[in-house]
C-alpha cells in the first residue's frame, strides 16, 4: 500500500510507433507450438534435481493484501482454488478503504482453510499518509497519544467478536520508514522504539483481558528492507521481551526480485548475532501493478519466496476483492489465479534444487520444483524468459516413478485482470525414458508471460493428450489495420497492467477502424471467438464482419480502463476452410457504434464444433481425510476421505459433470458442487462405471468434491457443454427468464433505460432496460412470482447485475463498493448475495446465486433495508439438476 502516484491516462500507456511484431498467429497440437512463430534465438535451461529437498513446501507465497473486501468476494470457489494462506485486511470499522474490514471476510477466509488473517491496524485512519498519531504537546492534543485508544479498540473488536481471535496477526505500523510518522532513523529511533513498547502492550492487554492468551503481532512493516532499523528493533525487542511473532518488511520494485534473498540472508545473520531463534517472515506487500495477473511474473516472485520459506502478500494496487487483480469479474479464473492454484497444488510436497539460468535477475526463467512421493508425481512450475526451455530433471527414483515416465506441460497465459482463463492447456505430453536418473524434455516458449506447469509421473497413470481445440491465437497487433494505433506496453513501466505479447492497439474510435486476420478450421460448426480487450470505464459495441459480411455485435463489458484487460466470448458459425474475420468500430461503415474506443489485444478461436470438454484427472485433486493416489493414478477413496477437483467453465449454464470411477463392489460415490450434495447413483458391482449429472454452474471457477463411503478408485472428473447441455437452458421446465423491468416492484425500484453501449439485454428496438433503486428501505423490492413447477428444491438464481458504486478517492485505490441483495422466500429463508464493483451502471455481469427453496410457491423478493442493491437487467432461475443422474459401465 505504497502511496505512489500513477496515471491511467490511455494515452500514457500507447505510442504512435508500433514494435515489430514477433510471432505470427499460433496453433496447438498433438504437443507442440505449430504454426509460424519467430524461431528463438537461444534456449534457456533450467535444471531440477528431485534428490536435493530444500525443505517441505511451505505455500506461503498465496497471500494477498485485501485479496477479500466482501463476504463472497471473492466466492468461496475462488478462494479456495487459489489455496489463500494468509491475507492482511483492514481493521474492524475501519475508514481507510470502504471494504476489506477483517471481522467481514473472516468466515469465507477461515472457511478456505487458511489461518493467518493479519490486521493493518492503522489503517483505521481515512488518510493516506496516515494523519493520525497527535501526541500530547501537539495542538489540540488532550494530553494522550489519540494512536492507542484505536489501537485498543480495533484488537477489542475482533478479540469479542471474531470466532478465531487466536488466528489474527496485528500489525500495529505500517510503512513506518516511507512517511508514516517516522520517516527518519536517525531522530526518530528513540520515539519509535517506545511507540512499538506501547502498542505491544495494549495489544497483549486486550488480549490478556479477555483471556485468550498471547497475541501475535507483526513487524516493523517497513517499505523496504533496513538492515538497521531491522537490527534496531529486535535488538531493543529482544530487551524488552517484546519481539515481534512475525518479522515484516515489504519488496515492491522489479528490482526485489534480484535483491530479496540478500535481505531475508541479512535478516538471518541479524538474529543469528542477537542470538535470537527464528522469527518467521511475511512480505505483506510484493510486486507491482505490471506482475498481477500475469503468470510469468508471478512465478518469479513465488519461487524466490518459496526458496527462502517466507509468507508473502501481492501488493494492493487497485481494489479488494479480486486478490489483487488475480481472480476475474464475479467468480472467474484468470491466468494469476491458475498460478495461484498450481502453486497451492503443491502442498504436502517436498520442495526441491532448482537452477535457473540466473539467479536473482529479474524477469527471467526461474521456477519452483517439488515431489510428492506419496503422489508419485513431481512438478516444476516455470516461467519469466521468452525463450524456449531445455527443462533437465535429475534425481528421479526408479522406485517411484519407474523407468518410463509421463510428462505432461500446460501453459498458463496473461489473459487480463477481467479475463476468463479455462483449465490451461496441455501444449506438450510425451514419454520420456529415464537414463541415468534423468529425463530432459524441450517446451517451446515465445511468451515471458506465461509460466508453465510440468507434471512427471509413472507411465502406468494415464496421460492427457495435448490440447487441440484452440486452433488460432492472432495478436491484434499482427492483424491487418486501418484507423487504430499500435503501442508497446514495456514492463520495465511498473505502473501499468501488461499485453499480451507486450503489445495492443488503441485509438479504435473511427468510422474506419479495423482489425482483420485470417483463420483456417477443420470442419464445419460453431466456434467460439474471445477477444481479449479494454474497455475504460463503460461497455462497447464493435461489429464482427465474417469473409466481409456483418455477422454480429460484440458486446464487452466495462473495464477499469483501457489497459485493465477483459475478455468477451461470441459464437460464431463457420465452414471448413480459410475465412477472413474482421472486428470493426462501425456496422455500417458510418456510424462509430457506442463505446468502439476499446483496445484490443488478442484474438483466440476455438473449436467447440463438438461441444467443449475439460477433464481433470485425479492425479491433481486435492486429497483429504485419508485419500491416496494410487498406481494407475486414481484417487482412492473410503469412508470419509474425499478428492477435490477445480472446474473453470466458460459460460453459465447447464453442464454435464462425469465422474469415472472404479469399484470392487457395490459402491455409491457422492458429488457436491460448490458445496451442494448431487445425489448419484450408485454402482450395484465390481467394475468400472461413469455417473452422470446435468448440473447448471456459473460461469469461473466450481469446487467439485467426491467421496465414496463405500470404497471407490475416483480416475477423473469430466464437464462437458454442447447442444443437448444449451437445450437445457432453454427448456422452460428446468429454467425460467424474464427481464427484470417485466416484473413486479414496489416503493421506489424503478425501470431505468441503460445508456448506449451497454452490455445488457436488449428488446427488439436495441434498448436495454433494468431496475434500479431497489433497497435503502425495507419496501423498495423487485419480486419474482414462482412459475408452476419450480416448487421446493434446489437453484440457482442468475442475476445479470450492474454496480459501479464508489466511495470519495483518498488515493490510488479505486476505493471501490460492494452492493448486497437479501433475497428472501416468502414464508422460508433469506439469502444474503454479494454483487462487486463492476465499473459502469449500463456494464452488466451475470452473478449466480444458490438458493434452498423450501416452499411450494413462495415468492422471491430481493430487497436491503439498509442500502440500495445493485441494478438488475436479466433474472434466471433455473433447477440445480435437470434430470436424473445416470451410471453406466465406464472403460
Amino acid at each position: 500500500m505504497n502511496a505512489h502516484s500513477r496515471t491511467k491516462d490511455r494515452n500514457a500507456g500507447r505510442t504512435a510507433a508500433a514494435v515489430t511484431a514477433a510471432a505470427a498467429a499460433l496453433s496447438l497440437g498433438m504437443g507442440c507450438l505449430i504454426g509460424s512463430p519467430a524461431v528463438a534465438a537461444t534456449t534457456d535451461a533450467l535444471n531440477v534435481d528431485l534428490s536435493q529437498s530444500t525443505g517441505t513446501f511451505r505455500g506461503g507465497s498465496s497471500g494477498a493484501l485485501y485479496g477479500i473486501s466482501d463476504d463472497g468476494a471473492p466466492t468461496q470457489a475462488v478462494l479456495d482454488g487459489a489455496r489463500v494462506t494468509n491475507v492482511s485486511q483492514k481493521p474492524p470499522g475501519g475508514t481507510q478503504h470502504p471494504n476489506g474490514d477483517a471481522l467481514d471476510v473472516e468466515k469465507s477466509f477461515f472457511a478456505s482453510g487458511s489461518k493467518d488473517l493479519y490486521v493493518y491496524t492503522q489503517d483505521e485512519y481515512p488518510d493516506w499518509a496516515y494523519n493520525g498519531g497527535s501526541r500530547p504537546g501537539d495542538a489540540n492534543n488532550d494530553g494522550v497519544w489519540d494512536y492507542l485508544p484505536i489501537l485498543q479498540a480495533a484488537v477489542e473488536k475482533v478479540a469479542t467478536q471474531s470466532a478465531h481471535p487466536e488466528n489474527y496477526k496485528f500489525i500495529p505500523f505500517n510503512e513506518p520508514d516511507a512517511g508514516n510518522w517516522y520517516p527518519n532513523w536517525s531522530t526518530q529511533k528513540t520515539q519509535f522504539l517506545a511507540d512499538w513498547s506501547a502498542a505491544y502492550d495494549t495489544i497483549q492487554g486486550v488480549y490478556a483481558a479477555h483471556g485468550l492468551g498471547h497475541a501475535k503481532i507483526g513487524g516493523p512493516g517497513d517499505a523496504s528492507w533496513h538492515a538497521d532499523r531491522s537490527t534496531d528493533l529486535l535488538t531493543y525487542a529482544k530487551a524488552h521481551n517484546q519481539l515481534p511473532d512475525v518479522f515484516i518488511w515489504h519488496e515492491l520494485g522489479t528490482g526485489n526480485l534480484g535483491t530479496f534473498r540478500g535481505h531475508v540472508a541479512q535478516y538471518r545473520q541479524i538474529l543469528q548475532n542477537l542470538g535470537i531463534a527464528d522469527i518467521p517472515v511475511n512480505i505483506t506487500e510484493y510486486g507491482m501493478l505490471r506482475d498481477m495477473g500475469v503468470p510469468g511474473q508471478l512465478v518469479q516472485w513465488m519461487s524466490m519466496f518459496e526458496d527462502a520459506k517466507v509468507d508473502a502478500q501481492t501488493a494492493y494496487w487497485n481494489y479488494a476483492g479480486n486478490l489483487n487483480d488475480n481472480s476475474s469479474r464475479n467468480n472467474g479464473a484468470n491466468g494469476g489465479w491458475w498460478m495461484f492454484k498450481w502453486y497451492g497444488d503443491l502442498a504436502g510436497a517436498q520442495t526441491v534444487k532448482v537452477t535457473p539460468p540466473q539467479l536473482n535477475v529479474a524477469d527471467t526463467l526461474q521456477g519452483i520444483g517439488a515431489v510428492d512421493v506419496a503422489k508419485k508425481k513431481a512438478t516444476v512450475l516455470l516461467g519469466g524468459g521468452a525463450n524456449d526451455v531445455a527443462l533437465n530433471v535429475a534425481g528421479i527414483n526408479t522406485a517411484t516413478f519407474g523407468t518410463t515416465v509421463n510428462v505432461v506441460v500446460r501453459q498458463d497465459r496473461l489473459t487480463g485482470a477481467e479475463g476468463a482463463s479455462l483449465q490451461p492447456p496441455v501444449v506438450l505430453s510425451t514419454t520420456a525414458t529415464v537414463m541415468g536418473g534423468k529425463v530432459s524434455v524441450t517446451i517451446p516458449n515465445k511468451d515471458r508471460y506465461s509460466a508453465y506447469q510440468v507434471e512427471v509421473t509413472p507411465t502406468l497413470m494415464a496421460s492427457q493428450p495435448a490440447a487441440a481445440d484452440r486452433i488460432n491465437t492472432t495478436e491484434a497487433e499482427n492483424t491487418t489495420l486501418t484507423g487504430a494505433t499500435v503501442a508497446a506496453q514495456d514492463p520495465s513501466r511498473e505502473w501499468f497492467t501488461m499485453a499480451s505479447n507486450g503489445q495492443d492497439v488503441g485509438s479504435f474510435n473511427t468510422a474506419g477502424s479495423a482489425a482483420t486476420w485470417n483463420v483456417t478450421v477443420p470442419r464445419t460448426g460453431p466456434y467460439r471467438l474471445s477477444v481479449l480487450a479494454g474497455a475504460n470505464q463503460k461497455p462497447g459495441q464493435h461489429a464482427l464482419f465474417i469473409d466481409g459480411a456483418y455477422s454480429q455485435l460484440i458486446k464487452y463489458s466495462a473495464d477499469l480502463s483501457w489497459t485493465y484487460r477483459g475478455t468477451t466470448d461470441v459464437t460464431v458459425n463457420l465452414t471448413a476452410g480459410t475465412h477472413a474475420l474482421s472486428v470493426r468500430a462501425s456496422k455500417d461503415g458510418t456510424t462509430v457504434l457506442p463505446g468502439a474506443d476499446i483496445t484490443l489485444d488478442r484474438f483466440d478461436l476455438y473449436d467447440i464444433t463438438n461441444g467443449e470438454q475439460s477433464t481433470y484427472p485425479a492425479i491433481d485433486a486435492r486429497l483429504a481425510g485419508g485419500a491416496a493416489i494410487s498406481t494407475t493414478g486414481a484417487a482412492s477413496l473410503n469412508g470419509s476421505a474425499s478428492a477435490t477437483f477445480y472446474a473453470a467453465t466458460a459460460e453459465t449454464g447447464y453442464y454435464d459433470i462425469s465422474t469415472k470411477f472404479q469399484t470392487t463392489g457395490s459402491s455409491t460415490p457422492t458429488l457436491k458442487v460448490n458445496g451442494r450434495s448431487v445425489q448419484l447413483p450408485g454402482a450395484t458391482q465390481a467394475g468400472a462405471w461413469n455417473t452422470t449429472a446435468r448440473v447448471f454452474l456459473p460461469q469461473g471457477v466450481n469446487e467439485l468434491t467426491v467421496t465414496a463411503p463405500n470404497g471407490a478408485d475416483i480416475s477423473a472428473i469430466t464437464t462437458a457443454r454442447g447442444a443437448a447441455q444449451k437445450a437445457s437452458d432453454t427448456d422452460g421446465t428446468n429454467v425460467y427468464r424474464a427481464e427484470a423491468e417485466s416484473l413486479p416492484r414496489a416503493g421506489t425500484a424503478r425501470t431505468n433505460t441503460a445508456a448506449a453501449g451497454s452490455n445488457g439485454s436488449a428488446d427488439a428496438s436495441g434498448t436495454v432496460k433494468d431496475v434500479g433503486y431497489i433497497g435503502n428501505g425495507a419496501g423498495n423490492t423487485l419480486s419474482i412470482p414462482r412459475p408452476t413447477g419450480f416448487g421446493a428444491g434446489e437453484y440457482q438464481l442468475v442475476l445479470g447485475v450492474a454496480n459501479a458504486d464508489k466511495s470519495a478517492a483518498i488515493n490510488y485505490n479505486p476505493q471501490v463498493i460492494s452492493r448486497f441483495l437479501d433475497i428472501s422466500e416468502s414464508g422460508a429463508a433469506t439469502t444474503r448475495a454479494t454483487f462487486r464493483h463492476n465499473y459502469a451502471w449500463n456494464s452488466f455481469w451475470d452473478k449466480t446465486v444458490p438458493l434452498s427453496l423450501t416452499t411450494a410457491s413462495g415468492t422471491l423478493v430481493m430487497g436491503n433495508a439498509t442500502a440500495y442493491g445493485p441494478d438488475i437487467d436479466m433474472v434466471t432461475l433455473a433447477k440445480f439438476v435437470s434430470g436424473a443422474p445416470t451410471i453406466t459401465p465406464g472403460s
